[in-house]
């Protein structure tokens, strides 16, 4: 994907799923768990989490996480991102958290949501990401290219 196609992509309404590097000892796996996320086009990445969350805990230790966001519908898509952890609000700004419900739910729902979840004004926080390596696929071009030539294209991988 273009630069323009990746940040328009990241920018829509997606369910992410976040991976954090879990520094717990042993030979572990990342945590991954799938998040509402926060992104405008050049901007950073933004995540609710409740302050005392092992999600939490681990990207204030690591520093740094990855995200990806796909479309499951064909052709399929998808964005990833990875990158520092560049600060931490610490209790969330309720105008995040305002957005990130109207991004979610639309602005009808948005309302009853935060008056239902009004304790996360002071349990979550907001993390921040600065994205510096991007990993796509359009794979409408790999299914244009493979019903014209059989051959394998549509992945890219690109440095911020």
């Amino acid at each position: 994907m273009s630069r323009e196609d990746r940040e328009r992509f990241l920018a829509a309404p997606r369910i992410g799923v976040l991976a954090v590097t879990d520094l717990r000892g042993g030979d572990r796996a990342p945590v991954t768990v799938p998040v509402w996320y926060g992104y405008e086009p050049g901007g950073e990445i933004v995540v609710q989490t409740g302050r005392h969350t092992l999600k939490a805990e681990l990207l204030r230790v690591s520093g740094r996480f990855s995200l990806c966001v796909q479309d499951e519908r064909r052709p399929y898509r998808y964005v990833s991102v990875a990158g520092t952890v560049t600060a931490v609000d610490d209790p969330v700004d309720p105008a995040v958290r305002a957005a990130l419900a109207e991004r979610y739910l639309g602005a009808a729902e948005a309302g009853a949501y935060l008056v239902a979840t009004a304790a996360q004004l002071t349990d979550d926080i907001v993390v921040h990401l600065r994205p510096e390596l991007w990993r796509t696929a359009d794979f409408a071009a790999f299914a244009a290219d493979f019903a014209e030539a059989g051959t394998v294209a549509g992945r890219d991988e690109h440095l911020a």
